[in-house]
């Protein structure tokens, strides 16, 4: 088996977890102002990991001046996508694509920025 586990560095660790639990449902295993483990709580996969910049001297995650995600989505498919894109609207979160039905996959989706600027795409 193979599973990746995305840690992406952020601003506020704390912050953005809460940010991303209230979105997607995960869960916090880790907690902490330098590193969390977001899983889902169903089977306990982890969905995501959030690390502070500059901490454990990490070579990528060393400047928080530069534009995170360059060249990168975070992809989530969700169970509950209306109660996902509620959430997003909740958070007030800057919404980059409404949600609708994404012509390649055929899937609903929608497409936001998390609070470092990520671009997070929810689909069902």
């Amino acid at each position: 088996m193979i599973r990746p586990e995305i840690i992406i560095a952020v601003k506020d660790v704390e912050k953005s977890s809460q940010w991303y639990q209230h979105l997607l449902g995960c869960e916090s295993r880790h907690g902490g102002p330098t590193f969390e483990i977001l899983a889902d709580p169903e089977d306990d996969t982890v969905a995501l990991c959030l690390h502070k910049w500059g901490a454990h001297e990490h070579p990528t995650m060393m400047n928080a001046a530069i534009t995170p995600g360059n060249g990168l989505i975070l992809f989530f498919r969700v169970t509950h996508f209306e109660t996902a894109w509620k959430k997003a609207q909740e958070l007030k979160a800057v919404v980059a694509e409404p949600p609708h039905v994404n012509n390649n996959s055929g899937r609903n989706e929608f497409s936001l920025r998390d609070p470092d600027g990520y671009y997070v795409s929810v689909t069902d």
